[in-house]
């Protein structure tokens, strides 16, 4: 299983992101994000007999990796539904929940899921591959003004009208159905320098898209103080800006928008205390993985 999980993916922030979640060893857990098992073995190395974790992906891939523990329930699901789970399984609070919200190196190993710009591969990138429309759908479907915008919002694209009008005119010839027919769009607008770095963020946009990211962390994030008892914690890594600002604004106001409700009284009415600063990767971690650089681990208790 080391092996395994070592190739599917290399979990970011290991001890302290377990050293804020586990507050007690007889509790019950939600991993969010499964992937590869990471966080969840390294949670289950902490509890006792008593302990129980759940854990959530809507991948298939990560199925396979289920960790051959009793105390460990595989959840094939999308995080967004946790709540509704948790009820079927008779949980009525957790005491924590742990989501990593990058994406694992088995995705961008795996050519033929189209996440990754280094292969020639059909442009797909669902993670739920029985689901929803594929990044090939979004490319060849959406008007230029809706390319435009999530170049932007989810790749902060400073080019993003010029690209998404080279891509409507692209399809005049035809669909464009493969990775490298993007690249070879794409490379042109985005300029020798930040090549590389800039079509990564037009892979991450069109990911962000096709999976329904912030839809769903906001759905999931909105739930979490209904699921978790007094003295549970909330520990979320993010990699991008727009996931961390929600995640930021839930664990201070208890919503997305970052609105604080206050009492008849003036007394804010507020679910979570943030506990500590935003912790990031140190030098060892970031150059063992490079994908811990633009991780950021941010850690609330429910009041």
């Amino acid at each position: 299983m080391e092996t395994n999980e070592t190739t599917y993916h290399v979990p970011v922030l290991l001890t302290q992101s377990v050293d804020g979640l586990v507050v007690s060893p007889d509790g019950v857990y939600a991993d969010a994000t499964f992937g590869g098992g990471g966080h969840s073995r390294e949670i289950l190395s902490r509890l006792s007999d008593k302990g129980r974790l759940y854990g959530f992906d809507q991948d298939a891939d990560a199925m396979a990796n289920a960790l051959p523990d009793s105390r460990f329930t595989f959840v094939y699901s999308n995080f967004r539904y946790m709540r509704n789970f948790m009820r079927y399984y008779g949980v009525e609070q957790l005491d924590g929940i742990i989501a990593d919200l990058g994406v694992s190196w088995h995705h961008f190993d795996e050519a033929q899921r189209g996440f990754s710009f280094r292969f020639d591969a059909p442009i797909d990138m669902r993670m739920n591959q029985k689901d929803g429309m594929s990044a090939a759908d979004v490319l060849n479907g959406y008007d230029e003004e809706k390319l435009a915008r999530l170049f932007f919002l989810y790749g902060e694209l400073q080019c993003g009208n010029r690209l998404a009008r080279t891509i409507v005119s692209a399809r005049g010839n035809g669909r464009i159905e493969r990775t490298g027919q993007l690249c070879a769009i794409a490379e042109p607008i985005l300029g020798r320098e930040r090549a590389r770095k800039d079509m990564a963020k037009v892979f991450q946009a069109l990911r962000m898209e096709v999976n329904h990211e912030t839809d769903a962390l906001q759905e999931m994030l909105q739930k979490t103080a209904g699921l978790l008892r007094p003295g549970g914690r909330l520990v979320v890594i993010t990699y991008h800006s727009i996931e961390d600002r929600m995640v930021k604004n839930v664990m201070k106001s208890g919503n997305v928008d970052g609105r604080v409700e206050e009492d008849f009284y003036g007394n804010r009415n507020v679910p979570f205390r943030m506990i500590g600063k935003p912790v990031m990767a140190d030098a060892a971690e970031q150059a063992a993985n490079p994908r811990s650089r633009s991780a950021k681990l941010r850690i609330a208790e429910r009041i």
